[in-house]
């Protein structure tokens, strides 16, 4: 008898592998275009760009596939972003640092990415995929060690559309605006690919009226004199591109400071420059004990008060790092100790954890962190005086400001990383931070770039990287209060409420469209 044959087995699928390697490629293309709209370059408009590239990729995924693109988009955005950490760190440790913190900071938006998708379903989702985004850069700026900041959304907006948001909610404002223009113009295109016009009205409001707002305030972003006017003039000494090593060039970077402090000096005397009223050193420019007669007679020869960047050192106690004023009469006076030092290089945490990856833990004591708040008074100026890092953070320049600071000083040393983009990315927060608070930004780097900021974040005089130079020039002085500044940290805090609060929507409306779909099986 003929055997009969089984029923033959299904064919076995092939698996969709191809969907996904192109969504993580997009995702990882659309971060690179994002770090593209960041300075040297002059590219703002790319960043919704890249927000919208992000949007495809997101759009119908679910929780965990929106955690590895946005992860995928925080990689493409931080590797190349963050490079100037191996200037510092990789000559003599390798990628690890660089790689391990831009992974950290791609975690962040993985995670803020796979919140996204929750709230996607929600109406206007555009709107809350990007305070969700936004509101991720609020504890990253917190945890780990104090947080890193670098790399905000806003922080790619020194000039264009966005930029005079910031007088209105500062960075977390025109950081939203760039991303909901990104999220609103990936709907558009879903839309615009189905031919589903009648819903696209959202997605256009979305993407047009952040544009529009940011244009129409350029007109209200004041420049002129409100208090007078300074001279001022920046002293940059120049450091030896040495990385890491430049940790035992201080003589070096004291007798570059004072060597150029002589020959502008000798400008001012033979009438090639103005006589400026207050003269800026920058951060970390010499160490300091208690007494210095070397500094006191620079600071003499020049007959002009003087700001002096210093690493410095009280005896029985940590060092810290402060700017003194210095006048040409009575010698050092008040000071501002910087507050938000940087981790793993003004002081290590978890320090027998990092034993294990920087062998020059050991050799690194942990400086001692100001409290008050960075406000100086000198040449009879009410001064906002963030110390490099800082500039990053909100609260630091705002509380200055509200404290009646008229100018904004920014002493910085970023001679550590090299020939690299930092400087310029430090430079790009600083014009941002002028819009924001309408104060001139006077910018004093040891080895470049030193810049004057006009209120509006127009660069009027710079120099270039590792040169000996200084700079002078008439830097409006302003006392009027932007709304970004009486607002303060509620627009921040604001929009992390509403996306909370969207992510919680977005869960029950999971849930109840799941028990539907549930019920609605159990029914058939």
């Amino acid at each position: 008898m003929a055997e009969t044959a089984g029923p033959s087995a299904p064919p076995r699928k092939k698996r969709a592998w191809r969907p996904w390697l192109l969504r993580l490629a997009l995702a990882a293309a659309s971060g690179f275009v994002f770090y593209l709209a960041f300075a040297p370059r002059d590219l703002w408009w790319l960043a919704p760009l890249g927000f919208a590239g992000l949007g495809v990729v997101l759009r119908g995924r679910r929780f965990w596939g929106g955690l590895g693109y946005g992860f995928a988009f925080g990689l493409g955005l931080y590797l190349p972003l963050l490079f100037w950490l191996q200037d510092f760190l990789g000559r003599g440790f390798g990628p690890a640092p660089w790689a391990g913190l831009s992974a950290a900071l791609a975690a962040y938006l993985g995670l803020a990415a796979a919140f996204c998708t929750v709230v996607a379903r929600l109406p206007g989702a555009p709107v809350w995929m990007a305070m969700v985004i936004i509101a991720s850069e609020t504890p990253r700026s917190w945890w780990p060690f104090g947080g890193f900041p670098w790399g905000r959304v806003a922080f790619s907006q020194p000039e264009g559309a966005f930029t005079p948001l910031a007088a209105i909610g500062g960075a977390p404002l025109t950081g939203f605006a760039v991303v909901v223009t990104g999220f609103g113009l990936a709907a558009l295109l879903a839309h615009a690919a189905r031919r589903d016009w009648r819903a696209a009205r959202f997605p256009v409001i979305a993407t047009v009226v952040p544009v529009i707002a940011g244009l129409a305030l350029w007109p209200t972003i004041g420049t002129g004199a409100q208090a007078g006017t300074r001279t001022v003039a920046t002293v940059q000494g120049n450091a030896p591109d040495v990385g890491l090593d430049l940790i035992n060039e201080s003589p070096t970077l004291r007798a570059n400071h004072l060597a150029q402090s002589e020959d502008l000096a000798a400008r001012i005397r033979s009438g090639a420059v103005p006589v400026p009223d207050l003269i800026v050193w920058p951060e970390t420019a010499t160490d300091l004990t208690t007494t210095d007669p070397v500094i006191d007679q620079a600071v003499r020869d020049l007959g002009i008060p003087t700001l002096i960047g210093a690493r410095y050192r009280e005896p029985g106690q940590r060092t810290q790092n402060t700017e003194f004023v210095w006048n040409p009469v009575t010698g050092r006076g008040a000071s501002y100790t910087k507050q938000e030092l940087v981790p793993f290089a003004e002081f290590v945490p978890a320090r027998s954890i990092a034993r294990w990856f920087t062998p020059f833990v050991d050799d690194t004591g942990d400086m001692r962190a100001g409290t008050a708040p960075a406000v100086l008074d000198a040449a009879g100026t009410r001064l906002a005086v963030p110390i490099c890092y800082e500039i990053a953070y909100d609260y630091v320049s705002r509380d200055a400001v509200n404290d009646g600071a008229q100018l904004i000083v920014l002493p910085t040393n970023n001679a550590w990383y090299g020939h690299s983009e930092m400087t310029y990315q430090q430079l790009a927060m600083a014009r941002l931070r002028a819009v924001e608070h309408g104060r001139a930004v006077v910018v004093s780097a040891t080895s470049g770039v030193s810049a004057l900021v006009e209120p509006d974040g127009t660069v009027t005089q710079s120099t270039s990287q590792f040169t000996a130079a200084s700079l002078v020039g008439e830097v409006p002085l302003r006392t009027q209060a932007t709304l970004s500044d009486r607002l303060g940290a509620s627009t921040e805090y604001g929009l992390v409420g509403a996306a909370i609060a969207a992510i919680l929507a977005g869960l029950v409306l999971r849930f109840r469209t799941r028990g539907t779909s549930t019920t609605a099986t159990r029914a058939e």
